[in-house]
């Protein structure tokens, strides 16, 4: 198995923006770059997961939404060699052309009809020469760049994310793996977390400080400032909806993604940061709780999948969530396990409807799920094994939640999309 420090730092990286159309503006710059020059027309073919979470989403720098706004800044101005922080560097005047561009009626958004969840196919062309570049599984797994009929890349048959899907796709965590590792290890020498703590915590005061999207996070947040109700529960749910209300609204700050996502990256760490400071924790007791939560909602995604009918953010960083703050209240592997069999009783309906500012209030629903069902934990109240997909062995919880994700939720996917392009 992987080093379990090895995994955080794979799982976890920078994200600029919703990852979706951060990972169309992405494979659309890469296409460009092959190509030498800004094209006359732009075809972009994605999966109907990709389309939804990219659909009504704000985008970085600009007061915009939508997939055709984010392919049309990555044609513009992307630097694709930023990864997922496609858009960085983008100015109003790239963001003028990048409309003009869409005014001329220069793109086409097609839907890919493969099995894949998470596929973008960008092709750029123009004077009689064209480039392509195909992002799959990953947000930022190019599979293949070409221009004209010469394959400029093309992705190793056997390279080690193949590898791991001949495998089954998995680490081999599970939750006593992982809760042994925490408690061995000096969390605080791990220095992806240093670098989760201080951008995800920082694009949160933002979202407490100004007014983005909803505003679910500053509302509650200053209503129990006002009505002197501020605990726990409270200061964990306003942060992190805070920091999904600005992320969501097209704030320029990054985010320090998990597996993918940046509301999943978010959901895992700042309930969990916020805890500590409001419990005093010690900076490795924090580190502890956090690195606990990221591997717990890695573990969870690897079955739910990178994109789901299933909210990832609200179920399986909730999850992860539960699971850290229960390492802060000082419970033990047992209450841990508790909490997960509570979450999964709890929120494994959620939906996944798409990237947008309702995400904060999913965000919000979570994690009050998760303290409450940690405060729980700590009593060891748990849901009992066959109650409902609960089962007596937790790792058995997991898989069954991920089951119902992957194959359960399928039509109901189907639906969903079907309704956000009716009312597009």
């Amino acid at each position: 198995m992987l080093p379990m420090e090895k995994i955080l730092e794979r799982e976890i990286e920078y994200a600029l923006g919703c990852t979706e159309p951060g990972a169309v503006a992405l494979a659309v710059s890469r296409a460009k770059d092959a190509l030498g020059f800004c094209p006359e027309r732009l075809v972009l073919e994605v999966s109907g997961n990709v389309l939804k979470n990219a659909m009504h989403v704000g985008i970085p720098g600009t007061e915009l939404k939508g997939i055709e706004i984010a392919a049309a800044l990555g044609c513009i101005a992307g630097r694709w060699e930023y990864g997922l922080e496609v858009l960085k560097d983008i100015k109003p005047e790239d963001v003028a052309r990048a409309q003009e561009m869409l005014r001329e009626g220069r793109l086409e958004v097609l839907l890919h009809d493969g099995k894949e969840k998470l596929y973008i196919r960008a092709v750029c062309s123009g004077h009689g020469q064209s480039a392509s570049a195909v992002i799959e599984k990953y947000h930022t797994s190019f599979s293949s760049v070409c221009r004209d009929e010469k394959i400029l890349f093309v992705r190793a048959q056997r390279g080690e994310e193949e590898k791991r899907e001949e495998e089954g796709g998995s680490y081999g965590l599970t939750l006593r793996a992982i809760w042994a590792y925490v408690e061995k290890t000096d969390c605080t020498k791990i220095p992806v977390l240093s670098q989760v703590e201080e951008v995800n915590m920082r694009i949160a005061e933002e979202g407490l400080d100004a007014e983005y999207g909803l505003g679910v996070g500053r509302r509650l947040y200053e209503r129990a400032k006002r009505d002197d109700a501020m605990n726990l529960e409270t200061a964990a749910v306003a942060w992190a909806s805070a920091a999904a209300d600005a992320r969501m609204a097209g704030c320029m700050l990054p985010v320090m993604a998990t597996t993918g996502s940046g509301n999943q990256g978010i959901t895992a760490s700042v309930p969990v940061l916020a805890a500590a400071k409001w419990l005093g924790s010690t900076r490795q007791a924090a580190y502890q709780a956090l690195a606990l939560s990221e591997l717990v909602t890695i573990h969870v995604k690897e079955y739910i999948g990178r994109l789901s009918a299933l909210c990832g953010c609200a179920i399986a960083a909730s999850i992860g969530s539960a699971c850290g703050i229960v390492s802060l209240l000082g419970g033990g592997y047992e209450n841990c396990a508790c909490a997960v069999q509570n979450m999964v009783a709890d929120i494994s309906g959620l939906i996944c409807d798409g990237a947008k500012s309702g995400c904060a209030l999913k965000i919000a629903t979570a994690v009050g799920g998760a303290v409450q069902c940690a405060f729980l934990a700590m009593d060891k109240v748990r849901a009992p094994g066959r109650d409902g997909i609960v089962c007596e062995d937790v790792e058995v919880t997991i898989q069954n939640l991920g089951n119902l994700g992957q194959a359960g939720m399928q039509e109901a996917d189907r639906v969903i999309l079907e309704m956000m392009m009716t009312n597009r």
